[in-house]
Formats: structure tokens, C-alpha cells, sequence
């Protein structure tokens, strides 16, 4: 197991003139910095919504301000746990995932929301079982991708064994229903396939029929046709089908270069929905304007940039395991943000996925942050190895 020994740490890089810091500075900072910018627009965004919903203009800053205190407690206990006891218990983690999806479904457990079933109450938490089931995939997947990579290179039978569990937790999703976490998780999988050495070919008969899947569950539920036929034209029914869509593009032409001013957002007030969940950042834009945008833009893309530098760099260790979870992890991370902010903007289809780090919300902050401080995790562990190999050369050199 590896030494949980902070000063170690410093004292040995200190000794080997290397500048190596117990958490990567660029996701810590990157994350850090996330979190308070969505603290900051959480807070401008849902006053009015709360006093008309709850009395109290703060009750969302507050309840924002545990799920951040939460989260972070849960992420410095996280971070103590070796990767070795998450490569070791990945199937254990599927099972807990498969059960937390099926008790959503099931009445007087599973809490429903606007028609979906995605919550289970946890007192002041509702806990969303597909954001645990996010977590669940990539640590299993991480696993089988450690035993099986030959057979996931050489054969199909490789990249058809995972398709099961996948298969089971879409089929879940489906029925919650949550087509957004089920595209993510989807894309996340073939994704770590893909960087474990899938052959391209193989790549892209997968993804043609995922593709082809994909559109036949769209046409099956008319609510879904309705969203993509507003998101074509939103303006052609903007009081109805297109009306998210259509508020949330006023608030960027309001917002122009550099917005109306923190607080000063009009669409805040009633007119666009879920303002401080997953259309918060159509308020950002309204009130920062393009500059405000860009600046948490290129914060996500630090953060997922690091992110994936930290897997190439275990993988160049022959680290594979912490490899191939660094790299599902920063697949979700980038998968959410581009399809949270293509939603927003207008490019892609509304879909019912928080910004992650940024919206309100309690489950999404908190499975965020776990997946978190793994990673930062397999940064520690990866500089202790570093470190050790340093400290074994020179001892060879000098004999």
C-alpha cells in the first residue's frame, strides 16, 4: 500500500531537487475555480426563484453551500483510498449501480420529478442513481480493461463482454426515463474501448450502430421527436415546445461581450426555467456576457486536459488501471460540458444534464468531486512511483 505521508512526500522531492506537489495544481485549481464560479451564478440565479418557491431568497445558496461542504468532505476521504482497493472491487461497485437504478424505478422508493424517476431521498440529499451509475461503469470497465486488453485488441469478444452491464444500465435509463446519462455512460464506454487499443475499424461499426440505436429510441417516444423538431427551429413554437430554447437564446443576445452585470439578468426572473440547474449557463452568459462564457469554458477545458495528461502519463508508467479511469473519468467530464453547453446555445437537443461542477445540485457535485480526488489520487501515486524509481536508480548508479 502506499504511504499516505504528505511531508514524506515534500521531504523526497525536496531531496531529489524535483517540484513535485501532492495534488496536480492545474485539476485542483481548474476544479476549485469551477465550483466557486457555479457557487457565484447559483446564488445570482435562484433568489427570485426561491423566495416564490420556499420564502427565502438564500434557500438554494445554502442548500449549494452543504452539498459543496459534502462533497469536498467526501472527496479528502476518497482521496486516501488506494487504487488498488478500486481496481479490486469494481464488480462490487456494478452491483451497487444496478441496484440504486432498479429502486429508482420502483414505487414509493424512487422520487419523481417532471415525469422522470432518477432519486432516491437521503434526507436533505436526493441521491441521482445514474450519477453513481457513471462512477460505477468506468471503475468496472478500468478493471476489464486491465484483464482483458489482449482479447479487447485481438477480438470481438473482448468488446462484446462489457456490452451486458452496459446493456442492463441503459435498459434502466431507458425506463427512468434518462436519455442524457444514457448517451454519457454509452459514450463513455466505447470511449475507454476505443483508448485501450480497439482496433478503428471496430470502432466505427460500433459507433454506426449506436448511432442507429440511438435514433430508433428517439423515435419511439413522441416527447423526444417534439424536442428535436424545437431544437431545429425553437422560434417556430416559442411559446410551447421551443420556449426553453428560445429564452435561453435571448439571454445570450442580451449578454453580448461582456453581459449585463452580475445579478443583472432578466431571464432569471421567471422567464427561462430551471436557471440555476441546467440552464445556468444561459444566465452566466446573460450577466458575464462572452467573456464571462469563454473564461468557464477554457476552465473545462484545463480541467479535462489535465485530466487526460494524467492518464497518458500513467499509461507511459504501465499504470494501466488508474490509466483507463482517468481517461473514462475525463470522457464524462468533457461529454457533460459539451452537451450541457451545446443545449444552452442552441446546438444540440435539451436534455436534462447539469453542468458538472457549475449547477445546482447535490448528486452531480458530489459524485463530480469523487471522481475528483481519484484522480488526484492517481496523480499521488504515480509521483510516489516516480519518486521510489528515482530514488533506485541512484542507488544502482552509485554502486
Amino acid at each position: 500500500m502506499i504511504a499516505l505521508n504528505w511531508p514524506w512526500l515534500a521531504a523526497s522531492a525536496a531531496r531529489d531537487n524535483s517540484k513535485l506537489l501532492p495534488f496536480d495544481p492545474w485539476v485542483l485549481g481548474a476544479a476549485l475555480s469551477l465550483m466557486l464560479f457555479g457557487f457565484v451564478m447559483i446564488s445570482s440565479a435562484s433568489l427570485d426563484v426561491a423566495m416564490r418557491n420556499n420564502g427565502t431568497p438564500y434557500y438554494y445558496v445554502f442548500r449549494q453551500m452543504t452539498f459543496m461542504a459534502i462533497a469536498l468532505f467526501a472527496a479528502m476521504v476518497v482521496w486516501r483510498i488506494p487504487l488498488s482497493f478500486w481496481q479490486q472491487t469494481g464488480h462490487w461497485w456494478m452491483l451497487m449501480a444496478g441496484v440504486l437504478l432498479v429502486l429508482v424505478l420502483i414505487p414509493g422508493i424512487g422520487k419523481g420529478v417532471n415525469g422522470s424517476h432518477r432519486w432516491l431521498p437521503l434526507g436533505p440529499l436526493n441521491l441521482q442513481a445514474s450519477e453513481v451509475a457513471k462512477f460505477c461503469m468506468v471503475i468496472y470497465m478500468g478493471g476489464y480493461l486491465v484483464r482483458r486488453l489482449d482479447e479487447v485488441r485481438s477480438s470481438w469478444k473482448g468488446i462484446a463482454k462489457p456490452t451486458l452491464p452496459l446493456g442492463i444500465f441503459c435498459v434502466l435509463l431507458y425506463f427512468e426515463p434518462d436519455f442524457g446519462a444514457l448517451v454519457v455512460l454509452m459514450g463513455t464506454v466505447m470511449g475507454m474501448i476505443f483508448l485501450g487499443g480497439m482496433r478503428f475499424s471496430q470502432f466505427l461499426t460500433v459507433v454506426s450502430g449506436v448511432l442507429l440505436l440511438l435514433v430508433t429510441v428517439v423515435g419511439l417516444q413522441p416527447y423526444r421527436v417534439a424536442r428535436l423538431k424545437s431544437f431545429l427551429d425553437p422560434w417556430a413554437d416559442p411559446f410551447g415546445s421551443g420556449y426553453q430554447l428560445s429564452q435561453a437564446q435571448i439571454a445570450f443576445g442580451r449578454g453580448d461581450w461582456f453581459g449585463t452585470g452580475l445579478g443583472n439578468s432578466v431571464q432569471k426572473l421567471f422567464y427561462l426555467p430551471e436557471a440555476h440547474t441546467d440552464f445556468v449557463f444561459s444566465v452566466l452568459a446573460e450577466e458575464l456576457g462572452f467573456a464571462g462564457a469563454a473564461v468557464l469554458i477554457v476552465l473545462f477545458a484545463i480541467l479535462v486536459v489535465s485530466i487526460f495528461r494524467i492518464g497518458r502519463r500513467a499509461e507511459k508508467q504501465k499504470a494501466f488501471f488508474p490509466a483507463y479511469i482517468c481517461y473514462g473519468f475525463g470522457i464524462i467530464f468533457a461529454a457533460q460540458a459539451l452537451i450541457n453547453i451545446g443545449v444552452n446555445v442552441g446546438a444540440l437537443p435539451t436534455k436534462g444534464l447539469t453542468l458538472p461542477l457549475v449547477s445546482y445540485g447535490g448528486s452531480s457535485l458530489l459524485v463530480s468531486c469523487i471522481m475528483l480526488a481519484v484522480i488526484l489520487r492517481v496523480d499521488y501515486e504515480l509521483k510516489c512511483q516516480q519518486l521510489r524509481g528515482d530514488k533506485n536508480h541512484r542507488e544502482v548508479v552509485d554502486e
